[in-house]
């Protein structure tokens, strides 16, 4: 990439092994001669008058004097991108790359809906998306790995800025003709008739949930469990079981009428939150921006 003619090649090299760990397997990635990266390597530390890794049987670790350096280069690197993609902007390219860290709920119908729609306004802009649990999304975007994290949080995340933030309540779920669907709202006593199928307790959604049938003195036993929310909502379709959601999770499928989605009066509207995370301090290239605007307009949405 153009940008890799911004940084400092001992930087690079240094940013590449803290990223896989390994000496052999940045020589891979970068096609270049182990030898030549111990060198540079060594060269900083020679410099710097500071051990950068802990050499160990399987692998690389920063030292504290490593870690420092490791967040410089990589805002250095970041800074890089920046700049090459805003220099191509100047010249009116259309195009951009956006990498996106997403927790689950985003991403099995609202992302991809998103991106498509937003690729018919700019067909030059690509897209790398990761999906994974909240902790490992504030990570990719504290690592650099992503340029946005969307994702339900309910703590504060050290090293991001939150740049969009709203309420992400629990929802009851359940097919669209179901028996609790005559009501505005249900209460937690309301559920025992019915089968329950639960998100796995690692979730936010899951974990919330507990707490409200905790305080409740209110014992759900689940049917099933499953950390694939595809497959609850799937096996809600064909009988009277329920599930708990987030709106934004199955914003589309409620539209098209095929799950109703229910407040739960004894779960907290405020325990968790929806948020949009970029790394504090990084300024994002101008694609980015364009996009996250998009993304904004779009999550804010009252479906």
């Amino acid at each position: 990439m153009k940008s890799q003619h911004l940084q400092d090649t001992a930087l690079r090299y240094f940013l590449e092994v803290v990223r896989c760990g390994s000496i052999s397997e940045a020589s891979q990635r970068l096609n270049v001669a182990s030898s030549a990266i111990s060198r540079q390597i060594s060269s900083l530390e020679e410099m710097l008058d500071t051990v950068l890794f802990e050499r160990r049987p399987r692998g690389m670790v920063l030292s504290a004097g490593g870690e420092m350096l490791a967040a410089h280069a990589q805002k250095v690197a970041l800074e890089a991108d920046r700049v090459v993609a805003d220099l191509q902007a100047l010249k009116g390219l259309r195009s951009g790359r956006v990498r996106i860290a997403a927790s689950e709920g985003f991403s099995i119908d609202f992302l991809p809906r998103l991106i498509n729609a937003f690729q018919k306004k700019y067909p030059g802009f690509v897209f790398q998306v990761f999906v994974g649990p909240p902790a490992a999304v504030s990570r990719q975007v504290r690592e650099g790995n992503a340029d946005i994290g969307l994702t339900f949080t309910r703590l504060p995340e050290a090293e991001i800025k939150v740049v969009h933030r709203q309420p992400g309540p629990i929802f009851l779920v359940m097919r669209h003709d179901h028996p609790l669907s005559r009501f505005k709202q249900v209460s937690l006593s309301q559920l025992h008739p019915y089968p329950m199928a639960l998100p796995d307790p690692t979730t936010t959604l899951r974990q919330l949930f507990d707490i409200a049938c905790s305080r409740q003195q209110v014992v759900i036993e689940a049917v099933m469990t499953s950390n694939y929310i595809q497959t609850l909502h799937n096996y809600l379709v064909d009988n009277d079981a329920l599930s708990i959601t987030g709106e934004v999770t199955v914003r589309y499928r409620t539209a098209a009428g095929e799950l109703t989605i229910r407040p739960i009066r004894d779960c907290p509207t405020d325990g968790r939150f929806i948020e949009v995370q970029t790394l504090a301090g990084r300024t994002l290239p101008r694609s980015v921006d364009i996009f996250l605007e998009y993304l904004l307009a779009e999550l804010s949405k009252d479906m």
